[in-house]
């Protein structure tokens, strides 16, 4: 019974509103239970998609590969694309076995499902740039990410400080983006370089490259939290996931203006 008949019902005096308010608490709580596919060891949010706009993603690190299955199943029953991130090959070649139509990102460590090829829905582009070749599995990550929102991505690679006329060849396409993601790990200064050149959201990315000093990344990270570029936002340590995330959101909202 939907809710104008409900209503209609206890102005009528047909219906006692003690008994109305139990029937909407029972249909509340059948919706709310219809959203969760419990699977025992994960509760997964069949309804994440509709309140923030995209389905929810796999953390593959510290799941079996029979895991990521039967989530990737599930997955599948309710959404036209499924992402995994943080997946190593020996568990993708187990999903890949196990469950049709998945796709491994091998540099990336990212599975992919997709019923139908995913259209660059959004205008305009968002911009990876990457300091380095051993950055590139954030790099790929934060690509990926986007690509599965409906985004255009141009990659930069390959353009660290250390030899900074490589950046500058690629001002033009990076400068015409949307959004900008800087991956760098070492001293992590290519995000503030990039940050007093352009006219756009930043979104620095630290990563685990370096030496002793580095440690593990929390050297690039203090670098990027302590820009004194404008604009420049940073997450956390290796997580492309987050801002090719971020950076689709950021993107999606541009082209809706535009």
């Amino acid at each position: 019974m939907d809710l104008e008949s409900l209503l209609r019902l206890v102005q009528t005096g047909e219906l006692d509103p003690n008994e109305a308010k139990r029937m909407l608490e029972e249909k509340a709580k059948r919706e709310a239970d219809g959203k969760i596919d419990d699977l025992g060891f994960a509760q997964l949010d069949l309804d994440r998609e509709k309140r923030t706009g995209f389905p929810e993603v796999i953390y593959g690190l510290g799941k079996s590969a029979e895991q990521l299955i039967a989530i990737f199943e599930r997955l599948k029953l309710h959404s036209d694309r499924v992402l995994a991130t943080r997946v190593d090959a020996a568990k993708a070649d187990q999903v890949l076995s196990a469950v049709d139509g998945v796709m491994y990102h091998g540099t990336a460590q990212a599975l992919t499902w997709f019923k139908k090829p995913i259209l660059k829905v959004n205008d305009g582009y968002v911009a990876v740039v990457c300091a380095g070749t051993a950055d590139l599995p954030v790099a790929e990550e934060a690509a990926i990410t986007l690509e599965c929102m409906g985004n255009h991505v141009e990659k930069i690679y390959d353009v660290g400080v250390a030899g900074i006329h490589r950046l500058f060849r690629r001002l033009p396409v990076i400068r015409e983006a949307n959004v900008i993601i800087v991956v760098a790990g070492m001293e992590g200064a290519l995000a503030s370089v990039v940050g007093g050149l352009v006219a756009k959201p930043v979104i620095a990315v630290p990563t685990s490259v370096g030496y002793g000093a580095s440690f593990g990344g929390l050297s690039a990270l203090l670098t990027m939290l302590n820009s004194c570029a404008n604009g420049v936002t940073v997450v956390n340590i290796d997580n492309g996931y987050g801002a090719g995330y971020s950076a689709g959101v950021m993107n999606k909202l541009m082209s809706k203006r535009s």
